[in-house]
């Protein structure tokens, strides 16, 4: 019996992947003058004992205005090599391409943490020691309502923002990454380029509305060893009225690979303003993402990670047999399932003797087998006749 296409290896430049399972950038907000310390240690390394081929770690900020929130991981500074280190050995150390997604959130950053409220930075913020702070965008123009307006940037503020992307890449070189992402998606600075309801200006980042992403994408491969996979992570369907189609994605695209990236994370929605049209344009369902991801697979060639509530193993193998994305990034359900990988190998039929799982386990679970395998099997089958 063939392998699954889920568990056959990915080589992407000089790095081979385990296997196709990616686990999404997950901001955790736990990071402490955007240091990772034990959380984010613990957190990622969990995903590559349960056997995901890559393990991104969640968005970290190229410059200090660009955090989502005072809990944001950072790479603006050569303080945060070392913290980073740490994570990046011990996805290493079982087995998976550690990653990381390097980002800027431009005019939605100086916001409260998820469990806080989310909502921009406040007075009471302040009074207990987490004080908003000046943001920027392409136009001086605030997500909606109640938001901060951001400094526009003049063309010289903008060529060191966009030298800060690069410094990042070298910062996560250094840490010992083997895979980087640019997030270029969900509203954020990079987005906000691109898009004609955040984009106003009237020089050249305004009239190309491209320039911007495509001047980041080489500072950062320029940083970025020749030798490892650049990743890109883009909005697919745009929410907002009036942003950008499926056409002008697929010219980005083409764009973004003759300056070095090898993979579209093919994501979609965030929002570019304060999510008032998002419901009408994005069905979320299960991988909702699959179609549109297809389409720019297909037009550009571009090796692609689908994503979007891919939940079901089978579903997800389906997902690569079609030739609609080549690998799969698992987020949300790798929360609620940390092993969901080796899980998934056993639903596929690949992994009956445990062999994938981590040898400290191996031994206890071959043990286990005769008398739990049945009965979760009995279970499983109830669940899906």
């Amino acid at each position: 019996m063939s392998r699954p296409h889920l568990f056959t290896p990915l080589a992407l430049r000089e790095v081979t992947a385990r296997n196709r399972v990616a686990i999404s950038p997950m901001q955790q907000y736990s990071a402490v003058d955007g240091c990772a310390n034990d959380w984010h240690l613990t957190h990622m390394a969990r995903f590559a004992m349960g056997g995901a081929g890559i393990v991104f770690v969640g968005a970290s900020a190229v410059e200090k205005r660009g955090r989502n929130t005072h809990g944001d991981l950072g790479l603006w500074h050569d303080d945060h090599v070392e913290p980073l280190a740490r994570v990046a050995r011990a996805v290493h150390a079982s087995g998976a391409v550690a990653g990381i997604q390097l980002g800027h959130c431009g005019r939605k950053a100086g916001l409260q943490k998820w469990w806080e409220g989310h909502g921009p930075l406040t007075d009471a913020d302040a009074a207990r020691g987490e004080a908003a702070w000046p943001t920027v965008a392409p136009s001086a123009l605030p997500v909606g309502p109640g938001w901060r307006v951001p400094q526009e940037p003049d063309t010289g503020e903008v060529a060191r923002i966009v030298q800060a992307w690069g410094d990042a890449a070298r910062r996560a070189h250094e840490a010992g990454f083997q895979a980087l992402e640019i997030h270029g998606a969900h509203g954020y600075l990079v987005h906000q380029f691109l898009h004609p309801v955040s984009n106003r200006r009237q020089d050249l980042y305004g009239t190309d509305r491209h320039r911007f992403a495509l001047e980041v994408a080489e500072a950062v491969r320029r940083h970025w060893p020749e030798t490892l996979p650049l990743f890109w992570r883009v909005s697919l369907a745009d929410p907002q009225d009036g942003g950008f189609e499926p056409d002008e994605t697929i010219a980005l695209v083409r764009a973004l690979q003759s300056r070095g990236v090898d993979v579209l994370d093919c994501s979609s929605g965030g929002g570019i303003s304060s999510y008032p049209t998002e419901g009408k344009r994005i069905a979320r369902g299960l991988e909702f993402n699959a179609d549109m991801a297809h389409r720019i697979r297909a037009a550009t060639g571009i090796t692609t990670m689908g994503v979007g509530l891919i939940i079901d193993p089978r579903h997800a193998e389906n997902y690569l047999a079609q030739g609609q994305a080549d690998l799969v990034a698992i987020g949300r359900e790798a929360l609620f399932n940390p092993n969901w990988a080796v899980h998934a190998e056993i639903a596929l039929g690949a992994n009956d003797d445990y062999a994938s799982w981590p040898r400290q386990y191996r031994m206890w679970l071959q043990r286990r087998a005769p008398v739990a395998d049945p009965i979760r099997t009995a279970a499983r089958d109830r669940t899906l006749a």
